[in-house]
């Protein structure tokens, strides 16, 4: 799914909670199984890598001391507390998941636009990175879609080049976040690992199913087990079922 449309985690998480996992460490092994996707994918499409900016220090800078302060977040919240946000969590990154392709071609269409590339509006983006790297370090799922909006603001460029920034970025506010985890034992190796290796063999399957499967009944299909999973975790943690 990743490869195809994204939105992995609308799934990857539950299935974590599924194995029997409390759910802090449910979230945290699902960061750090899923991490390294981030990378590969910027790596992919190298040659669109912008040169390095004096900006870039700013938006690397907010993006750790966020993603920090997320995973630490998430590491102190009760579990009991933590489970009464699962549904508000699989419900917000379900919807913009669902609204992901309109943000996309809302940037491919403005990314010439010098209005978005001003130096107010690379402030402004500065500005909006900041919750969505807490989000990144707290849970993270849809943070790809938040920030490829953000990027948008401020970095002039094709939609390829926000594209890679965008991985990029992801990539760094989860390995933040994953050297918190493992530092704070709060990861189970069986079920990331084992996580890790299927993230591997459906990053190649994903690639090889894309020429043959349309996307968007994939993504129609994220959108629906993400909102089925909103359903049941709402049921089943806020009202005892």
């Amino acid at each position: 799914m990743t490869a195809i449309v994204g939105g992995s985690s609308l799934i990857t998480f539950p299935a974590m909670l599924a194995a029997g996992l409390p759910p802090v460490i449910a979230s945290a092994s699902n960061t750090v199984a899923l991490t390294p996707s981030s990378f590969i994918a910027a790596a992919a499409d190298r040659e669109r890598m912008p040169a390095w900016k004096p900006s870039f220090h700013a938006t690397a800078a907010v993006s750790v001391i966020g993603s920090a302060a997320g995973a630490l977040l998430l590491l102190s919240t009760p579990e009991k507390a933590f489970l009464s946000l699962v549904p508000l969590l699989i419900g917000a990154a379900t919807l913009l998941f669902a609204f992901s392709g309109q943000i996309r071609v809302w940037v491919f269409r403005h990314a010439g636009d010098p209005a978005l590339h001003s130096a107010r509006a690379d402030r402004l983006g500065l500005v909006l990175l900041a919750p969505v790297a807490v989000y990144g370090g707290y849970f993270g799922a849809g943070m790809s879609v938040m920030l490829l909006a953000i990027l948008s603001l401020g970095h002039a460029g094709d939609f390829r080049t926000v594209n890679v920034l965008k991985n990029l970025l992801s990539g760094l506010i989860s390995t933040v976040a994953v050297v918190i985890y493992i530092a704070q034992s709060a990861v189970a190796w069986p079920e990331t690992l084992t996580m890790a290796a299927g993230a591997l063999v459906g990053g190649y399957a994903g690639g090889r199913l894309a020429r043959v499967v349309p996307s968007e009944v994939l993504r129609r299909v994220v959108i629906v087990i993400g909102s089925i999973l909103t359903v049941y975790y709402a049921w089943r943690y806020w009202w005892g079922g």
